[in-house]
């Protein structure tokens, strides 16, 4: 069972439009707020600034509610599958516990040296599985 991370969205002004909500770009930017944050506490802060990196080649998500600017957000993040060379997160944009959006993105290990996809770490793949 992999591991499940909340994490704590701090708004800024510039993510509130005229009708107090949360722009939709700025719940992506939060759904990246997680990641760093999963990615620090699963696999080790290496993976953001090693020679091998995860890098995003698909990401999709769907809106079900509003997020409003006093709204208290948070994100969950887990890893929902693991491939030979790719990763898929399962993201939830929280308020009060209620889903506002979601987001899954398939992630590839990538050595940046090389400029070439590379298969999932052993260590990472106990890392991210771990309970």
């Amino acid at each position: 069972m992999a591991r499940t991370i909340e994490t704590a969205i701090q708004k800024r002004f510039c993510d509130i439009d005229p009708f107090q909500h949360v722009n939709n770009v700025a719940q992506q930017s939060y759904f990246d707020g997680g990641k760093v944050d999963y990615y620090e506490r699963i696999l080790g802060a290496e993976v953001l600034l090693g020679d091998l990196r995860i890098v995003t080649v698909s990401t999709s998500t769907s809106y079900m509610g509003q997020v409003r600017m006093h709204d208290d957000v948070r994100v969950t993040t887990t890893c929902e599958r693991i491939g030979t060379k790719s990763l898929t997160l399962f993201q939830q944009l929280l308020v009060g516990g209620e889903v506002r959006s979601e987001s899954r993105s398939v992630m590839v290990v990538f050595d940046f040296p090389r400029q070439r996809s590379e298969a999932v770490p052993d260590l990472w793949r106990e890392r991210l599985t771990a309970e």
